[in-house]
């Protein structure tokens, strides 16, 4: 009988579909033409790309557009109130919303529950003074996020200055919306 080693699918209770399975996944991530979150790191300015225009009504019903906000920097959070790290970023959102009014910064949240009904309740539960849309399963903004939450902060041009996939914590916000700020 040969001595010779069973190829890796045959050992261990390793499964061929299982090894197929990962293959295809790390193909597909690296073949994908998206740059990973930028997180912590602002782009350069020359680097970025400008966000699509997102126009939709808010929970009173009132239009809202974004590129009615040239010259103000966003931060567009995409969320639903069934997500728990949504909820655990929002009591921070709120703040830096509250403090930054008026000083050439918004908050405007996207959200992606199916009906108005629980969005009014997290609103109200966690005293959101920014504008919350409703686009709809939809919208093409909706249909592009992959996780929730997923947050877009923009510069005053409308240009995406990074993306967090994930909660992002209060500090890294305030210190990613001052250095933007900052800019010309």
């Amino acid at each position: 009988m040969s001595s010779q080693p069973r190829p890796l699918w045959q050992r261990d209770g390793v499964q061929l579909a299982g090894i197929l399975a990962v293959g295809v996944a790390l193909t597909l991530l690296f073949r994908m033409d998206v740059s990973p979150p930028a997180t912590g790191k602002l782009r350069n300015p020359d680097g970025r790309k400008s966000m699509p225009d997102i126009a939709s009504t808010d929970l009173r019903g009132n239009p809202w557009r974004l590129s009615d906000h040239k010259g103000e920097a966003i931060l567009v959070n995409v969320w639903a109130s069934w997500c728990p790290p949504c909820r655990e970023e929002t009591p921070g959102f709120v703040r830096v919303a509250k403090e930054y009014e008026g000083n050439g910064f918004e908050v405007v949240g996207v959200s992606a529950d199916e009906g108005p009904a629980p969005v009014r309740r997290f609103v109200d539960q966690f005293h959101v003074p920014y504008p919350v849309i409703l686009p709809g399963a939809d919208s093409p903004l909706i249909a592009a996020v992959e996780s929730l939450p997923t947050s877009f902060l923009l510069d005053r041009q409308g240009r995406v200055a990074t993306v967090y996939v994930g909660a992002v914590s209060e500090r890294q916000l305030r210190g990613d919306i001052a250095r933007l700020l900052e800019e010309h």
